[in-house]
């Protein structure tokens, strides 16, 4: 490398970690600012009394292809393992099956004409290539229109209730069809799904791009804040910490956008009035460590009256553990009142909800029982979001910002972060 760059990256979720990876591969000099104490962001891991785990569940599809390039590179594909899962639905007060065209057909409580409908509509969305068509169509007016009145009410909107809120009539269309797509082609027949794990956890793979960064000469800055991005003259000069001043040739923010003005306030005014302008959900997720299972299911929709949820992950039916962990996740804007309530309200519900789904679990199945909270777990996307999303390349020399929103209308994801890291890397030193 004849003109190695040093260049800052603020954030070390998945998209710093791979856009610090891509740099110090082509021989550059990235030094990765987190906030935390350790790297990761929503994919980090904590101790869960004895058990090392994701504070918040993942899962990767087949179709994940960064995800498993990185796997390759790092020399981890033999940790990958691959499990067949099952779906189930909680409606109607009954444990039903679900997400084959088998358990749609046996569907309590809803209508021949409605399951058809449902089930065209899910197919037709997992073979659409173009989703710009649907960039500025409103989501609920749309899958009303395919799976009608009936299976909307009964299958789409708690989600949709339970998950956007006030926000849930203003959302994009071409954002929740890439969530059906996604999970479609995470089947290897149309009656069978398949979902990854890595062995060890998402640790296994930080770890190991931690360490291939520090091995080619990148650095980081854990529990150091970057609490400004210092511009002059209409261009980049480093950043500022509780621990002084850093000069830095270029700086790459993968920070949460509704962040960048807190760091960046010498951005010109209309480029700040964009981030300011976006919405966030949050999320308030409770893991409880039980000592029997739920149901046999990963993954587990609910349609109750008595439960403030779309639906719940048993992730020891993807990755087996010693004892049986369930992720339940309350998601809501974060300006929602809820958000707010103390980790027991939320720790209570749960206890509540999964002795509903099944009775044979008693208060002393509970070994342990946790509440994480992320306020900006994943953007709003309303009807022309594409629109709406800043640059990433903004108007200062040498300043970069993306966060998951820049991959619209992908859902926020492991493999999809990886890819854009690694793109962002190569533009910015092209």
């Amino acid at each position: 490398m004849t003109n190695p760059q040093r260049i800052a990256i603020l954030g070390a979720g998945p998209m710093g970690l791979a856009t610090a990876y891509q740099l110090a591969k082509d021989g550059h000099h990235p030094v990765v600012f987190e906030a935390d104490d350790r790297v990761g962001g929503m994919t980090a891991s904590f101790d869960f009394s004895g058990l090392k785990i994701e504070r918040y569940y993942h899962f990767h599809c087949i179709s994940d292809s960064g995800f498993l390039t990185m796997l390759d590179e790092l020399g981890l594909a033999d940790r990958m393992r691959w499990t067949e899962t099952k779906m189930g639905y909680w409606f109607g007060k009954r444990l039903q099956p679900w997400g084959n065209p088998i358990a749609l057909l046996k569907f309590k409580g809803l209508s021949l004409t409605a399951k058809f409908r449902y089930g065209l509509h899910a197919f037709l969305s997992t073979k659409r290539k173009d989703w710009r068509p649907l960039d500025h169509v409103e989501a609920t007016g749309w899958i009303k229109r395919w799976v009608g009145d009936e299976a909307w009410q009964s299958l789409w909107q708690r989600l949709f209730d339970y998950k956007f809120y006030d926000y849930s009539d203003n959302l994009s269309a071409a954002w929740i069809w890439s969530r059906i797509r996604r999970i479609g082609n995470s089947r290897y027949d149309i009656f069978r799904e398949k979902l990854g794990y890595l062995d060890g956890g998402s640790d296994t793979l930080l770890n190991g791009m931690q360490r291939a960064i520090e091995a080619s000469g990148g650095q980081f800055r854990l529990s150091t804040p970057v609490t400004r991005v210092v511009i002059e003259q209409g261009a980049v000069k480093g950043v500022e910490t509780p621990a002084g001043f850093e000069a830095f040739d270029k700086v790459v923010s993968t920070i949460p956008l509704p962040f960048v003005p807190r760091v960046m306030p010498d951005l010109p005014q209309d480029i700040l009035a964009k981030f300011s302008a976006l919405k966030n959900v949050a999320v308030v997720c409770v893991i409880a460590k039980l000592s029997k299972p739920l149901t046999e299911n990963f993954w587990l929709n609910t349609n109750d009256d008595d439960m403030d949820i779309p639906g719940l992950v048993e992730y020891t039916n993807l990755r087996p553990l010693d004892q049986h962990v369930v992720y339940v996740p309350f998601y809501m804007p974060g300006e929602h009142p809820k958000y707010g309530d103390a980790d027991e309200v939320f720790t209570d519900k749960v206890r509540r909800y999964l002795k509903t789904i099944n009775p044979g679990l008693s208060d002393d199945d509970f070994i342990d029982i946790r509440a994480n909270r992320y306020r900006y777990a994943q953007p709003i996307c309303p009807p022309g979001y594409l629109e709406s999303i800043p640059p990433r390349k903004l108007p200062v020399d040498g300043l970069w910002v993306a966060d998951t929103s820049h991959y619209y209308p992908e859902d926020r994801g492991i493999s999809e972060s990886i890819d854009f890291g690694r793109m962002l890397a190569r533009e910015v030193t092209a």
